[in-house]
């Protein structure tokens, strides 16, 4: 075996220098950089290098303290710088040092001192920054949002209020009312944004508060509030339009009443709500229908008495339309005025006029003469009893029944009373013979069924005395006709009534005619006389019953041995009345019978205390 040596490659003489020269300049070049790095830290030993500046502040050559007094001296921003906040007019100014932000001078001077004194080669690009371009470093700060978030809540205080509702309510006649009120929270958290991002530009300048509003349903209702105050600020008064003298009304309604006419409501109208005052329809309908009562009322006919020379019509008393109040246009109408500050509203009534004017006259109402007369006699009555036969009969004087028209009584005489000028006097009653309002008014009735029934027209309701009254059978002069037994009418309303029907084609006029001296009433019908004629009988007392024995009762209104009678005797019988009308040709219009039971009367004798013997003092 052999081997072969190869001997290593020498090197290049050129390429060694080349290599041994590099590392000396290396090494030469690192060592005056150090001596640079090193000589300027020795030279500004416990100084801020050259060029070094902290906001603009040159701190140049400082020691920490001088740069510290330096510092302390421009710096001012925290302490004398602006931050603005508003709200609306109102402004609060606070300074960056209230909010927690100050400048952190020993950090900043320690971030100063240290350019250029950290490792070599950073150092010496500080250095040789510094000394030819200039360093400018920021202020170091700190800044305690907690601080400033206190500030912030403070002004949240101030800020806030509560949102409010507008109230509005009565309380009896007194209007109760608060306006309504925009609730309002300062949003810290977001405001605390702004303000964050304010303080890190170091420059005075405003902060916008972040506000949310809390708007309340409703805001204001201070006008529903004043409609109501002038509605409750006097007494409503409702009136009749074109009142005459005599016309029921004016109505005065107080406050009191009209609050609770009223209702307060919040309500939804569009995309809003708002407070609603309205009229109450129940509480016044509840009014207008006793005020109705009071106003309504048929249309009157003028009043006429028939010239017998003339036969004309001569006017005694006008006519008056109808009213009828129109209780749902009334309640609008008093809405309206009451909502609108009115005081005095008139009523909505509905007009209706008479069937026959004050214009009428005899040729155009078919009246040409005298139909039929009839005269009752009431001798021995009473001043009591013939005030109210006079009044009672008044009513019915210059009346005029249409053609084929149903004629009530009742309908006339409505309110027989002592405020309408009626006097106590005897009336049958339960039974009895007692004192009561309107005796007498049965001989105004019993004369007009006689007129009617001997003037042919149909009778369509009448009703019996209980018993025999002899103020019906009188006879002109005196003396008793017993064929008048059997024809009178007793009316007691609105129970008992009498009616008779116009069964012509021509108005029919009515006059009485009262006759104190005679003690008579006349009733007299004027029309047009189509030819009928009358006959009538009456068949005479039949099953008559002999009266009671009287009967004597103790009084204590009465002295001894003085004895008064209060009831008279009548025998009972039974009358029938026929009655036969033909008309103008002679043929039968209508054939009636009119029948009658009379109850046999005792005598009623009253007698006072301690009386020995009633029978004889008060005598047979």
């Amino acid at each position: 075996m052999s081997y072969v040596v190869v001997p290593p490659p020498r090197r290049s003489p050129v390429l060694a220098q080349v290599l041994s020269a590099f590392l000396i300049g290396l090494i030469l070049f690192l060592f005056a950089v150090s001596l640079f790095v090193y000589t300027v830290r020795i030279v500004y030993a416990g100084r801020i290098l050259p060029g070094v500046s902290v906001a603009g502040v040159n701190l140049s050559n400082y020691s920490l303290e001088q740069a510290a007094a330096v510092l302390d001296a421009q710096l001012i921003y925290p302490r004398q710088g602006t931050i603005v906040f508003r709200y609306g007019d109102e402004v609060w100014i606070a300074r960056p040092q209230e909010l927690g932000l100050v400048f952190d001078i020993g950090a900043t001077l320690q971030q100063a001192y240290s350019l250029g004194r950290q490792g070599l080669f950073p150092s010496l690009q500080q250095q040789f920054d510094a000394l030819w371009d200039g360093v400018h470093l920021p202020p170091l700060v700190i800044f305690d949002e907690r601080v400033a978030y206190g500030y912030l809540q403070n002004l949240a205080r101030q800020i806030d209020r509560p949102m409010v509702e507008a109230e509005l309510a009565l309380k009896g006649t007194e209007v109760y009312y608060r306006p309504g009120q925009t609730g309002r929270v300062l949003n810290v958290d977001a405001t605390m944004a702004f303000l964050r991002a304010k303080m890190t530009t170091f420059a005075d300048g405003e902060v916008p508060l972040v506000i949310e509003e809390q708007v309340p349903y409703v805001m204001d209702a201070s006008r529903e509030a004043e409609i109501l105050r002038r509605a409750l600020s006097a007494p409503l008064v409702l009136t009749l339009p074109d009142a005459r003298p005599g016309d029921p009304g004016p109505w005065t309604i107080e406050p009191q009443f009209v609050a609770g006419m009223f209702s307060v409501a919040r309500v939804q109208s569009e995309q809003s709500w708002k407070y609603q005052v309205s009229v109450s329809t129940v509480a016044l309908e509840r009014l207008l229908e006793q005020i109705a009562a009071q106003v309504n009322r048929e249309p009157e006919n003028a009043r006429f008495y028939f010239d017998d020379y003339t036969r004309q019509l001569v006017l005694i008393k006008p006519s008056r339309p109808g009213w009828t109040l129109n209780i749902e246009a009334t309640h609008q109408a008093i809405a309206q005025g009451l909502l609108s500050g009115e005081h005095t509203i008139p009523l909505v009534v509905v007009m209706e006029p008479p069937e026959v004017g004050d214009d009428a006259t005899a040729l155009s109402l078919g009246i040409t003469e005298l139909v039929h007369a009839e005269t009752t006699y009431f001798r021995g009555s009473s001043p009591a009893r013939l005030q109210n036969i006079r009044l009672a009969a008044r009513e019915f004087h210059g009346l005029l029944v249409p053609p084929y028209a149903t004629f009530s009584m009742a309908s006339v005489l409505r309110d027989i009373s002592l405020e309408n000028g009626y006097a106590e006097a005897l009336i049958i009653y339960n039974g009895r013979t007692i004192t009561g309002v309107g005796g007498g008014v049965c001989q105004v009735s019993t004369t007009l069924f006689r007129t009617a029934f001997f003037a042919g027209y149909p009778i369509v309701e009448r009703h019996a005395h209980a018993f025999r009254v002899l103020y019906y059978e009188q006879k002109p002069g005196s003396g008793i006709d017993p064929s008048l037994a059997g024809l009178d009418a007793t009316v007691y309303f609105p129970l008992v009534d009498f009616k008779f029907t116009n069964d012509r084609p021509y108005w029919l006029l009515m006059e009485t005619y009262f006759n104190a001296e005679k003690s008579s009433l006349t009733w007299k019908f004027y029309s047009s006389n189509d030819g009928r004629r009358v006959e009538w009988k009456n068949l005479g007392l039949r099953n008559v019953v002999p009266a009671p024995p009287p009967l004597y009762q103790e009084t204590s209104e009465l002295p001894p041995n003085v004895c008064r009678q209060v009831d008279y005797a009548a025998d009972g019988a039974d009358v029938t009345v026929t009655r036969v009308v033909y008309d103008a040709n002679g043929q039968v219009k209508y054939r009636d019978n009119i029948y009658t039971h009379y109850q046999p009367w005792q005598a009623v004798y009253e007698y006072g205390s301690g009386t020995v013997n009633p029978a004889a003092v008060c005598g047979p």
